[in-house]
């Protein structure tokens, strides 16, 4: 039986950068996030929600229009919006709702540090993203969170339900919070070797997520003092995933598998948890039908308010994903995929296919490629001491175009089943639903064919 709706509630979105399912003490990984898992008791902890891309430009401006990156021509990482695309915010605003942005930068008015390409952009007014909101904060430190959520507020006209998105630095790299884990005594997942390295990485970044969850408190708390809690929808999701081997930039679940949480007093049953299929693309159709709004137009994403209602849902039997170049680093002869990878992937429940359209890129991990842990790897991979199927999977060249996955008896993908004629139908089916997919996104990647 489903609850009753609210009309027009206010909109509350907090990401975390960089964050990987399953990280947080709700999901059963032994760490200290007590605020995070208060907060799924009192809501909707979703375990199977994927960002469009495993990279933050990407991902944010698919979370915001309910597209995939491709479609709306977000392919390089430093790429502004376009104008012509239509947002999340921007359609809550015209309806009378009053928006804002605050904390870390969006990341959607374009990326890039080089003074000629700004001059670029601002020559042709191509920088608008913050003119679509009614308030915007793009670089406060940690310590104005409450501060800027409460300087928004104080902005806010009485009569308007709100939309604020509040974006954190963590778990960011570089990773600086205070060590709040053992590296000894962590659970190292299978597709890490054992290595010193790994665990001091791997603590120092489950240390990130226990300082986030110190903010997503302070914003819960603000929430509640100003008195909006009862009547607002909050979702807290990660950007993509985390800067480690397997992860942010890859297509493997670590890269793009987040965390999601809802709340939602008086609509969402307290305490229920789902693993249906959910994408970025899904947020902004969900969001806008929750305020009583049509999903617009070009919207390729699927709402998910039944979901959240505890109605009858028919969920995605798929999701995709989309890896495009990261950074602003330019192509040269030494790049290798933490600057520059192409790929594709379609996601079952059981099965994944990944189609690298670049596989002559050497692998090499997003933002830490100098830490201890991926220099340990590399080390033993020259000295012969990695496992042979951890050498295979990160050490490959060329790497495999097709990569099929069976995340049942394989969750860490480390087996490539492609190509196996026991496995020839499911592949078959991928396939095609990943054709499909990037025909209607006008996907600028040679199409997959099946090989009969």
């Amino acid at each position: 039986m489903s609850m009753q709706v609210r009309p027009r509630p206010n909109v509350l979105l907090v990401l975390s950068d960089d964050h990987s399912f399953p990280y947080l003490g709700c999901y059963g990984f032994p760490m200290k996030t007590p605020r995070f898992d208060r907060f799924a008791a009192e809501g909707l902890i979703g375990e199977r929600m994927f960002t469009a891309a495993p990279q933050c430009v990407p991902s944010r401006a698919s979370y915001m229009s309910g597209r995939m990156p491709v479609a709306i021509r977000m392919g390089r990482f430093s790429s502004p919006l376009p104008p012509d695309v239509v947002t999340l915010p921007e359609l809550l605003r015209a309806a009378g709702y009053f928006t804002g942005v605050c904390r870390r930068s969006y990341h959607l008015d374009g990326g890039s540090r080089d003074k000629d390409v700004l001059s670029v952009y601002d020559k042709y007014e191509m920088r608008h993203f913050g003119k679509r909101l009614d308030y915007v904060d793009a670089n406060s430190p940690r310590t104005q969170t409450a501060a800027k959520m409460n300087e928004f507020f104080d902005k806010k006209p009485k009569d308007k339900p709100f939309f604020l998105w509040v974006n954190f630095n963590d778990p960011h790299h570089v990773w600086d919070a205070p060590p709040a884990y053992d590296p000894a005594k962590l659970p190292l997942p299978r597709h890490y070797p054992d290595l010193p390295g790994m665990r001091e990485d791997f603590a120092k970044y489950l240390s990130e997520i226990t300082r986030a969850d110190e903010e997503f408190g302070t914003v819960l708390d603000t929430l509640q003092k100003r008195g909006f809690a009862g009547d607002t929808l909050v979702v807290f999701m990660g950007d993509n995933g985390m800067a480690l081997p397997h992860g942010k930039g890859s297509l493997y679940d670590p890269g793009w598998h987040v965390p999601m949480l809802a709340r939602w007093p008086g609509v969402i049953q307290p305490g229920r948890s789902t693993k249906e299929l959910m994408s970025g693309e899904d947020f902004a159709p969900t969001v806008l039908e929750a305020c009583g709004l049509k999903p617009h137009k070009d919207m390729s994403g699927k709402s998910y308010l039944k979901l959240l209602r505890g109605e009858p849902f028919e969920g995605r039997k798929y999701i995709f994903g989309q890896r495009l170049p990261h950074g602003g680093t330019p192509m040269s002869p030494s790049a290798k995929s933490s600057t520059f990878d192409l790929s594709r992937a379609v996601r079952s429940s059981r099965w994944k296919l990944i189609y690298n359209c670049t596989p002559h890129m050497e692998y090499q991990p997003v933002d830490s490629a100098r830490d201890p842990g991926w220099r340990q790897m590399v080390s033993a991979n020259a000295s012969g001491a990695l496992s042979p199927e951890l050498r295979k999977a990160y050490f490959t060249l060329p790497r495999p175009v097709w990569e099929l996955f069976d995340l049942e008896s394989d969750p860490s993908e480390l087996n490539n089943l492609a190509g196996r004629p026991e496995h020839a139908a499911v592949q078959k089916e991928l396939t095609l639903a990943l054709q499909e997919k990037m025909i209607l996104d006008y996907d600028f990647l040679p199409l997959p064919v099946v090989n009969e």
